[in-house]
């Protein structure tokens, strides 16, 4: 899952960014909302946590313009303020969910997880193919009942191969979706996450790869 935090505080933008890449998201951070806008419209992000206080262009025109011309994008308002009118206001410019500061990292990644879902088909809490089992939420990974230390890129991959559900990932999508956009586009690093995700895995490995195409469970 690929998501933007669009914060003016750098302080809580790297903290937020921090915690969800611990859990294995791609998270590219913007400061004000003319860059966030900017991002949103090359980068295909799943989620867009928007401070509804921004400078350079109010977190308000983002959310109306994010609505207007990627309807797909689900985005989470930030507030300072937590009233009911301000919920109303948020939800009527298009945002699909509304958090007042200050929030718990716990239901922040909560709502997160609830807004990716409902990007694409309907993916369910918990993934599972065969014996292979990921809690995104969680962040606790098993096969055959037994858990698996992962780390957050391992995660990330995991997460992306089961929620294709058995269809092929190309490893410019993994790269994509795992990675922010600070990566090498032609580094090696997927084929080493792969790599070390199918030792952990264990034999006989579920990850198949279809050569020149990319990788499937």
């Amino acid at each position: 899952m690929r998501v933007l935090v669009a914060e003016d505080h750098p302080r809580v933008a790297d903290a937020v960014a921090r915690g969800l890449r611990r859990g294995g998201l791609a998270v590219d951070v913007a400061g004000d909302g003319r860059t966030a806008l900017a991002k949103a419209r090359v980068h295909d992000y799943d989620v867009v946590v928007l401070d509804r206080d921004l400078p350079e262009l109010h977190g308000d025109e983002v959310c109306r313009t994010l609505n207007a011309e990627l309807p797909e994008t689900r985005i989470l308002m930030l507030t300072a303020a937590g009233t009911t009118d301000d919920l109303v206001a948020g939800l009527a410019l298009g945002a699909d969910d509304y958090l007042a500061k200050p929030f718990r990292f716990a239901e922040l990644t909560a709502r997160i997880g609830a807004l990716g879902r409902r990007t694409g088909p309907v993916r369910p809490a918990v993934l599972r193919r065969g014996d292979v089992e990921l809690d995104p939420g969680a962040h606790r990974a098993s096969r055959a009942g037994i858990p698996l230390d992962l780390t957050p890129k391992e995660l990330g991959v995991l997460r992306e191969l089961l929620a294709a559900d058995g269809d092929v990932v190309s490893a410019e999508t993994l790269l994509a979706r795992v990675w922010d956009e600070n990566v090498d586009p032609f580094t090696n690093t997927v084929r080493m996450v792969i790599v070390t995700l199918r030792r952990k895995l264990g034999d006989p490995s579920p990850i198949e790869t279809v050569r020149g195409v990319g990788y499937r469970i």
